[in-house]
């Protein structure tokens, strides 16, 4: 196989009204899942950033049942290049996250913004501090039972749903 060449970001996010960030997930497992629930759900993209694990590896293609070839994706440059472009094709940037400010899903989910950039985290760390500073909102999904949080592959799949 032939890695393609990627597309600049401004190619894949002009006609797109949904897209998904990854930052710097390394889990091949965990990218494959998002993948899987990118095109089972509809986002248009997947944008991922420097450090993200490459969804062409193996385990990251054989978990997404191939979506990682169907789904149009490209590598992000470093935040403060990224946001002007993201911000300038007009998409809302939503962390999903844990924080005091964070709106629920459910509302956030009534009346979401017309160009959707849902911005999900690593493991276990979860965004970086630039992330949750550059994001326009952020989101949390609402928990029972005393869990805080889903794993990421699982948010992404929540989140897609909630604003499909």
């Amino acid at each position: 196989m032939h890695r393609p060449a990627l597309a600049p970001v401004s190619d894949l996010i002009r006609d797109a009204r949904r897209i998904v960030i990854l930052e710097n997930i390394v889990d091949h497992t965990n990218v494959g899942a998002i993948f899987r629930s990118v095109a089972g759900l509809g986002a248009d993209a997947v944008l991922i950033t420097p450090r993200c694990a490459d969804p062409l590896y193996r385990r990251s293609v054989r978990v997404s049942m191939g979506t990682v070839l169907q789904v149009p994706w490209t590598r992000l440059p470093e935040w403060d290049e990224a946001v002007p472009l993201l911000h300038d094709a007009g998409f809302h940037l939503a962390a999903l996250a844990l924080a005091d400010n964070a709106v629920s899903l459910d509302d956030f989910a009534i009346d979401p913004p017309e160009r959707l950039a849902i911005v999900l985290g690593a493991e276990g760390d979860g965004l970086s501090r630039q992330a949750l500073a550059v994001a326009d909102t952020v989101v949390t999904i609402p928990m029972l039972h005393g869990v805080d949080s889903l794993n990421v592959a699982s948010a992404s799949a929540v989140a897609l749903y909630a604003l499909r």
